[in-house]
């Protein structure tokens, strides 16, 4: 008899997961359908078109006037190599720096970093758009790029240090007996260590900086320079008539590079987001 209710339990678990799960993925379902359809078709509420126009990715990809999408891709690709780059190379240093050495007002300059979390973005849109400008970095990716390798951003270094702090400080003294510079420190026993944070951060730096339309929209105005986000917004910027098969197949296809990434890097992903440093 407890076998039998163990089975009812166990199905009606499953069958739970199984509901909830296509509710979740109903979006997903109806977005890889409608770009598949004509615009005549989107209005109908059938998930599967019945004629699919698979010539929507083809079209897409070479429906920007001047461009397609294998210049639009390359140019998101060299973007993020830059900054995933950027962010974690500077946010490991500095991290390094507020948790293992000790320097005149650290807690001071600490207080500081972790203020301008608090910092709402938009108050720095017109300065650093001016010096941008002074500095003729206007329509390249210069503005994209240089925050990233000033530090990668509080929260990134925040998380990091709660890392570096988990790491037993015996190691270091270790390693300064066999003659390991501060440097050596850093790469040979605190990057290893850390594997698992360094991870997260260039996960979020990737998908963050992948959609971040905004300030893509504000400093590229050439379309062989346009990125992922810029590009999908050309389709609406055509014509008066929108081909949104067209523009939902490349929307599809642009989301791909983030699942691949994120997935690739989860079991790290998952490990930096839940523990913090090593365990004693």
């Amino acid at each position: 008899m407890n076998v039998i209710i163990g089975r009812w339990a166990a199905i009606r678990h499953h069958l739970f997961l199984t509901v909830f799960s296509f509710i979740m993925l109903y979006p997903v379902i109806w977005w890889i359908g409608a770009s598949v359809k004509s615009n005549a078709e989107l209005t109908l509420p059938s998930l599967w078109p019945r004629n699919p126009q698979w010539s929507n990715y083809s079209k897409g990809w070479f429906s920007l006037s001047g461009v397609s999408f294998t210049k639009i891709f390359a140019n998101t690709f060299w973007m993020e190599i830059w900054i995933v780059l950027g962010a974690v190379i500077t946010s490991t240093l500095v991290a390094y720096g507020f948790a293992r050495i000790n320097f005149r007002f650290k807690r001071l300059w600490f207080a500081v970093l972790i203020s301008t979390m608090m910092l709402p973005g938009q108050v720095l849109i017109i300065p650093q758009y001016i010096l941008y400008n002074k500095f003729h970095f206007v329509n390249t990716y210069v503005p994209l790029i240089l925050p990233f390798w000033f530090g990668g951003g509080a929260f990134f270094i925040f998380l990091l240090i709660q890392f570096i702090r988990g790491i037993p400080r015996e190691l270091d003294e270790a390693a300064k007996i066999d003659g390991c510079s501060t440097y050596g420190i850093y790469y040979h026993i605190i990057l290893p260590l850390i594997r698992p944070a360094v991870v997260t951060v260039a996960v979020f730096t990737f998908l963050w900086s992948w959609q971040d339309f905004y300030s893509q929209l504000l400093y590229l105005s050439s379309p062989v320079k346009y990125t992922i986000e810029l590009a999908l917004n050309m389709f609406l910027e055509q014509g008066w008539q929108v081909e949104w098969g067209q523009l939902l197949a490349m929307s599809l296809i642009s989301i791909i590079p983030s699942i691949i990434i994120f997935f690739s890097a989860q079991k790290y992903f998952v490990e930096g987001i839940v523990t913090s440093g090593l365990k004693g």
